[in-house]
This record gives C-alpha cells, sequence and structure tokens, in this order.
C-alpha cells in the first residue's frame, strides 16, 4: 500500500472513531419498521453517502497536509491582503 493511501486510511479510521451515531448498511428491507423497500434505499443511500463525505474529508486533510509538509502554503501577494 502506498504511503499516501495508509495516511487516508489512518485518516478514515480516525475520523469513523470520532462518530457517535455510526449506522451500517441495512442488509434487506425486512429490518427496517416500515418493511417499505423505498425507506430501505434511501436509508443506505444516505448511510454511503455519510461515508463518502468522511473518506472526502480524510483525502482533503492528507492534501492539506502534504501540502504544508513539502514546501508551505504560498505566500500572499503584495496588496492580496
Amino acid at each position: 500500500m502506498s504511503d499516501r493511501r495508509q495516511r487516508i486510511h489512518e485518516l478514515v479510521l480516525t475520523l469513523l472513531a470520532q462518530q457517535k451515531d455510526l449506522e451500517l448498511l441495512a442488509g434487506d428491507g425486512t429490518a427496517l419498521p416500515s418493511g417499505d423497500p423505498g425507506n430501505w434505499i434511501e436509508r443506505n443511500r444516505r448511510v454511503v453517502q455519510r461515508y463518502q463525505a468522511l473518506v472526502r474529508s480524510a483525502v482533503t486533510l492528507d492534501a492539506l497536509v502534504d501540502q504544508d509538509v513539502n514546501g508551505g502554503f504560498p505566500a500572499p501577494a503584495k496588496g492580496d491582503d
């Protein structure tokens, strides 16, 4: 596994550990109180979007750290205050 991929993996795990109400995908619609497949699909879609947001956050954090470590942010040009 590449160093960057490993860092992102660790960041995702850290972000997951900070989540209070971590939901998992429902295996089928029978576990839902309403039993409505539409509700089951919508719930799973929201769960997947939450995980995608965590991964995007980890990738962004890794990029920011990498940029800072490898030369920092460029100083603003004069007059750009």
